[in-house]
């Protein structure tokens, strides 16, 4: 075949693969936000405001350019439409990038590819891209408005762009391949940074096409390649925002200039002597140095979008994290310094014992800059420190992870009573929980198979998120028999099972690779492992991840699936012996085309979120739980970043002010919450700036001389004035909580005014409100000392709210909360508030909402994906059913015994057992208890057809959870704990049932569970 013929056949099948990965991902994308970041990067990018760090600039305004054409309801789509268009682009890039490396493989001559040949090529690249079009991780990325999609998008192009360079080199103009890439990547860091480990084997491409191979010279080039890397990563992106900033603070200080102005100067004039230099080297053809500087000058132009964050953040949006609105602000929110640092090749251990050093940084002061107050920082002591760090995180959680390798075994550590790590046990960790776990997990997941989409979280639980081939004698011995038990495990829709052949197909075509074209096989293994175990050990992470990490290592499959579509050429080459040469090509790629279609038909079902509308329904939830210009104190990210979305959006209750517990603690988050936004009035926040700068009063320490009861007032008046310090061993004075005893007045009659409680309750409103601070607990938060501030500021003027009974907030607040549906009121009001009780409950307006208010996102729609993470937030984080069966209690405890059926009703329509199962003990959460109420509240209003139904439901589901967690794997129980939780969910129904009159059910409920303890012999 004639390679302008291969050419236009390459250029359409590339297209038809863009077309069937866009047919795929458009038709499955959620309409709206998700839940996680994605909310955060759809409304920063709508409104072009700064989400958290290190930025996406890039990504942020091609999101803005796709939602220009929609109104607000439709701008997530939109974003999410561009994820599923980059992941699309992708897959035909990865064909294109396929099908120049099955050339490589075969071809003789530059000039054509022979008829069969072109086949199996063809084949090659369409079976490798469709893999990867129904890989796990990538799909999961393409349908949600995340950066990944998009940096995928980037580390296809510029990998693709230099294999067509290298297809040109030598011809006039070649270059201009390398300075396209050197744009791309630095467009690239706009959007995320993985991208840059592209870099080595665009290197090792550049040297085999022009260099003479040996592995001495190999070598260098891998450590030329690790230099241009860590000078991009370690230099241009830290380096020049540091540079910028002393320019800026020569103009500021020394001349007076405006913030900023010399910044610009240092840009523009680094982008001048740039320019002069290219055309210095131009004109004495110096081909070379000319190429250098173009390609410097591309990644500084594309690395200049982050312009547009100093730029929004100096217009003060309603997001505007870190605030980097200055070069010296900009430096820390790239660095990521609110995330703090994992070391990488030698530093600290879990149990180092430190010293803590000052530091000083300079912030905006006034018209000046000023150095001031930075955050103390560890200093290691000597002996302490150790190669290859792995086992880092002095987090309580962390350590007791880390002692299950260690042991008891360490090494002693000089005038410390306690042991570093031995580096077998620090490996051990590193091989079995980073690499085994938290890496080839995932890769399994996407070439082998997955059990459930349950969160996993230790090597060793055979219950979450596993990888499963489906093939029975190998998965049963690691995770026990799977045919039989809770519908959520063992017929999870992310139970994907592809019985090895991707992964076998990945293995034939890496070993083809490596005998057939053994540079680009070093090249393609480079991509591999940079963007998979490099990142691994880049990343350093502890244990107990918050999420599952697979999309971290989506370049690394995406290399995977290059080899997938190569061992269609290897089994060509194998059986065209046997077989016609002109159909063994066609033959083998039908064949193989059963792999994606097994991939497709596996994840096609967990992968589809079209008609999904529950991350932004819960956020129109949180937000109409409360009253007018209320306060609402969240807490994590999928408590907020929804709430972002759609205030910042669809304009939902804008008045109400969110307020995030995990970034109050930072200055700049503060100083936001001093402003008006939208129609919320500003936070009523006491403390000077000077008292709450990024390194000040990060914690205080509680240092209560009086033990008696105080104006809260007067407490925080003492640390505004720094009139209450205590003198530390370095000599700095450090501000101190002086009382654990607190008062906050009442205004009873702004509190009635203002709606917070109702004219009916004025008799039970308190004087003042107590709060006291548990003699356990020794120091203060910044947050908790900036909410204490609102506190002591407060004028009953407008209602104050939190997601969760004052979740990570310990200051004493729980006893004065009302309940709301989905936060807590703040009430001068005692009560009793416990897991299980809500405390005060508003039954009127609690049946309003649940029957008239609330939204459910077409959760009770069969054909909706309810995944994990809607099963975890909707039946434990925020337990819908408790809802309604509160509700209907209090309906029923007033009398209302109609309203509290209704109410019970609408439970069972929403939350119907297909998508929410009654019993899902995994979560350890409110779900059973409110299962159980339910039962309970139907029997005391006489509906005892619902109750017995509904108790029959949560009885077999139950037993059958105990019989599969009760099985044997190694000597122990799938899962003791599921077990017991499952056992006494059962007694605890037995008893209601008998205290309602259910006796003859309760006993044989008593019997079956007897029986079950003497089967599984617990």
């Amino acid at each position: 075949m004639e390679l302008k013929k291969f050419k236009l056949i390459n250029n359409l099948l590339g297209v038809f693969v863009l077309l069937v990965a866009s047919v795929t991902y458009l038709s499955t994308i959620e309409p709206t936000t998700s839940f996680w970041d994605c909310g955060e990067f759809i409304a920063s990018s709508y409104k072009l405001e700064v989400g958290h760090p290190p930025g996406n600039p890039v990504f942020q305004l091609i999101a803005r350019f796709f939602t220009l054409p929609a109104g607000p309801e439709k701008a997530a789509m939109m974003v999410n439409a561009m994820s599923a268009m980059c992941s699309a682009f992708t897959i035909m890039f990865l064909f294109w990038t396929i099908t120049h490396l099955g050339r490589r493989v075969t071809e003789k001559s530059r000039k054509e590819v022979s008829g069969s040949g072109s086949l199996a090529i063809f084949g090659a690249g369409l079976v490798g891209a469709l893999a990867y079009t129904f890989s796990d991780t990538f799909w999961f990325s393409a349908v949600e408005g995340e950066v990944y999609a998009m940096s995928s998008l980037f580390t296809a192009v510029v990998f693709w762009a230099m294999l067509k360079w290298e297809e040109e080199a030598g011809s006039p103009h070649a270059n201009r391949w390398i300075v396209l890439i050197a744009l791309l990547m630095g467009l690239s860091i706009g959007v995320h940074l993985l991208n840059l480990l592209a870099i080595p084997a665009i290197v090792f491409i550049y040297y085999y096409k022009n260099y003479e191979v040996s592995t001495k010279r190999s070598f260098y080039v891998l450590l030329v390649s690790a230099v241009l890397l860590a000078v991009i990563l370690y230099g241009i992106i830290p380096l020049l925002p540091k540079i910028a900033s002393w320019v800026d603070l020569l103009f500021v200080n020394g001349m007076g200039f405006p913030f900023n102005s010399g910044a610009a100067f240092f840009l523009i004039s680094i982008l001048a002597a740039s320019l002069w230099g290219i055309f210095y080297t131009f004109k004495k053809k110096s081909v070379l140095w000319n190429t250098i500087l173009l390609s410097f000058t591309m990644i500084v132009i594309g690395y200049s979008a982050f312009a547009v964050v100093i730029i929004r953040s100096s217009a003060n949006t309603p997001t505007n994290e870190n605030q980097p609105d200055n070069p010296f602000s900009l430096v820390r929110y790239l660095a990521r310094e609110q995330y703090g640092k994992n070391p990488l090749v030698y530093g600290e251990s879990f149990s180092s014992p430190y010293d803590i050093k000052s530091s000083k940084y300079y912030a905006k002061v006034g018209d000046r800059y000023k150095k001031v107050d930075g955050p103390v920082e560890p200093i290691f002591k000597p002996g302490s420190k150790m190669l290859f760090p792995r086992m880092w995180s002095s987090t309580p959680d962390h350590v007791r992870f880390y002692e299950s390798y260690t042991e008891g075994r360490g090494k002693s550590i000089q005038g410390s009573d306690k042991k570093l790590p031995l580096f077998k046990d620090n490996l051990a960790y590193f091989f079995d929980y980073q690499i085994n776990y938290m890496y080839i997990r995932y890769f399994m997941w996407n070439f082998v198979g997955r059990q459930n989409d349950l969160h996993g979280t230790v090597p060793g639980d055979p219950v979450r998120g596993n990888w499963a081939s489906g093939i029975g004698f190998i998965d049963n011995p690691r995770f026990g028999d799977q045919s039989n038990g809770p519908a959520y495990i063992v017929d999870s829709k992310a139970k994907n099972h592809y019985y090895f052949l991707p992964l076998l197909l990945g293995l034939i075509g890496l070993f083809y690779h490596l005998k057939k074209d053994k540079q680009n096989w070093w090249v393609t293994m480079l991509l591999f492992l940079l963007t998979g175990i490099a990142i691994v050990v880049y990343l350093n992470q502890p244990p107990y991840q918050a999420r599952e990490r697979d999309y971290a290592y989506a370049g690394s499959f995406y290399a995977f699936s290059i080899w997938i579509g190569l061992a269609v050429m290897a089994i060509n080459d194998f059986i065209k012996r046997w077989v016609p040469e002109k159909y063994s090509a066609l033959v083998v790629t039908a064949a193989s085309l059963l792999v994606p279609v097994q991939m497709a038909s596996e994840n096609w079902d967990d992968h589809d979120r079209s008609n999904r509308y529950t991350a932004r329904d819960i956020a129109y939830n949180y937000l109409n739980s409360t009253e007018n210009n209320a306060i609402l104190v969240t807490h994590g990210d999928n408590d907020t970043f929804p709430l972002w979305y759609i205030q910042e959006v669809e304009g939902v209750r804008t008045d109400v002010r969110i307020v995030n517990t995990s970034l109050l603690g930072t200055d700049w988050y503060i100083d936001q919450m001093k402003y008006r936004t939208y129609e919320s009035d500003p936070l009523p926040i006491s403390i000077p700036r000077s008292e709450y700068l990024y390194g000040t009063n990060d914690v205080v320490h509680i240092v209560d001389r009086r033990n008696s009861r105080v104006p809260l007032k007067l407490v925080i008046d003492l640390i505004s004035k720094r009139e209450a310090v205590i003198a530390a061993e370095n000599g700095k004075r450090y501000s101190i909580f002086t009382s654990r005893k607190l008062t906050i007045p009442v205004n009873k009659r702004a509190a009635i005014e203002n709606g917070i409680v109702s004219e009916a309750d004025s008799s039970v409103i308190l004087d003042s409100i107590e709060l006291n601070i548990s003699e356990n607990k020794d120091l203060l938060t910044k947050t908790e000392l900036i909410i204490l501030d609102i506190l002591a500021n407060y004028q009953w003027d407008r209602p104050i709210y939190f997601v969760a009974m004052g979740g990570d907030l310990e200051i004493g607040i729980r006893d004065y909360l009302e309940w709301t549906g989905f936060a807590y009121k703040f009430v001068p009001i005692k009560s009793q508030t416990t897991m299980v009780v809500p405390g005060r409950v508003p039954a009127d307006k609690m049946y309003d909402k649940v029957m008239n208010v609330y939204r459910w996102g077409n959760m009770n729609d069969p054909s909706v994906n309810i995944d994990y993470q809607n099963l975890l937030t909707f039946n434990a984080v925020m337990s819908v059913r408790n809802i309604h069966a509160q509700t209907a209690r209090a309906l029923f405890n007033e009398g209302k015994r109609d309203r509290a059926v209704e109410v019970l009703d609408r439970m069972q329509e929403v939350f119907i057992h297909d998508q929410f199962p009654v019993t899902c003990s995994v979560f350890s959460s409110l779900n059973e208890q409110a299962v159980i109420d339910a039962i309970d509240i139907y029997l005391l209003s006489e509906e005892r057809e619902k109750a017995l139904k509904l108790a029959s439901l949560f009885e077999e589901e139950s037993f059958k959870a105990i019989g599969f967690f009760g099985q044997k794997l190694g000597g122990y129980y799938l899962s003791k704990t599921d077990i017991e939780r499952n056992l006494s969910y059962l007694m605890y129904l037995s008893e209601v049932l008998r205290s309602r009159g259910e006796g003859e059910l309760a006993d044989s409920i008593e019997k079956r569970v007897q029986d079950s303890i003497s089967k599984i012999q617990i």
